[in-house]
């Protein structure tokens, strides 16, 4: 499956984690919230976890005890969520967490059967039709709120401009689009074809905006990203050569100098 092959660091995962919790539309927790049974425990499926930052988000934002079941295929990624546990809920009751070492592209409806809520974080963007179509009938199937943020919509803005930007940007958004041996990824497709898809199922969708805002303060960030977003797109157009890589330094110096 297209998801499995595609791993991420542990060291990436923690540096983003503030970018994210800034990004997220508390406003989406909110309405969430309404939607939960007013009593009982909360069992909320957090799928492909990674290394728990959804659960440590989100958990102290709602009340009542919760039970979190985190799968993800990187047993590594695991080992930081079973150890970064999220705080209490919002009036004190207990959080719990339960990792599970699986592949979210084969899940079964009765692997969903117990969730009172479903999330999923920079998960869309790299499924194909397919995979998303199945999430979605299981998502669907379980009659439970699903909270699914952080994907790639292909929209970036860099300020100052530089005239490589729009290229650069185009040749990211193909290689995010990719056909890999599991068919082609959504990449910057996979917002509109989620909301197209539960809306066919009935559902009713909520979409809000979640960007990163990054300035001087998250330099170390802003080059990570930089860095693999420029690879990406020399990976995917390679005649772009010597050009992107002066981009790069270009673009590198400028974070340096704040």
């Amino acid at each position: 499956m297209t998801v499995e092959g595609i791993r991420v660091s542990r060291g990436w995962l923690a540096l983003r984690e503030p970018a994210d919790a800034a990004a997220r539309a508390p406003g989406l927790a909110e309405r969430l919230v309404e939607r939960l049974p007013a009593t009982g425990r909360r069992v909320i499926h957090d799928l492909a976890c990674g290394t728990g930052a959804m659960g440590r988000w989100l958990a102290p934002r709602m009340p009542g005890p919760q039970h979190w079941v985190v799968p993800d295929r990187d047993a590594d990624l695991l080992e930081v969520a079973a150890c970064d546990l999220p705080g209490p809920a919002a009036d004190g009751a207990s959080v719990v967490v339960e990792t599970r070492q699986s592949d979210i592209t084969r899940l079964y409806p009765d692997d969903l059967a117990d969730a009172t809520l479903i999330t999923a974080s920079a998960l869309l963007d790299l499924m194909t039709g397919d995979e998303l179509a199945g999430l979605i009938d299981l998502c669907a199937g379980s009659g439970c709120p699903v909270l699914l943020t952080l994907s790639v919509v292909g929209r970036v803005e860099l300020v100052p401009a530089d005239p490589l930007d729009a290229r650069v940007a185009a040749s990211f958004d193909a290689h995010q689009r990719r056909v890999t041996a599991g068919g082609r990824l959504l990449g910057p497709d996979a917002v509109a074809a989620a909301v197209e898809g539960f809306r066919r199922r009935g559902a009713e969708v909520l979409a809000r905006p979640s960007p990163w805002r990054l300035d001087a303060a998250e330099t170390d960030l802003a080059a990570e990203w930089l860095i693999g977003w420029v690879r990406a797109a020399r990976e995917q157009q390679a005649e772009l050569g010597a050009e992107i890589d002066g981009y790069a330094r270009r673009r590198l110096a400028e974070l340096e100098a704040g």
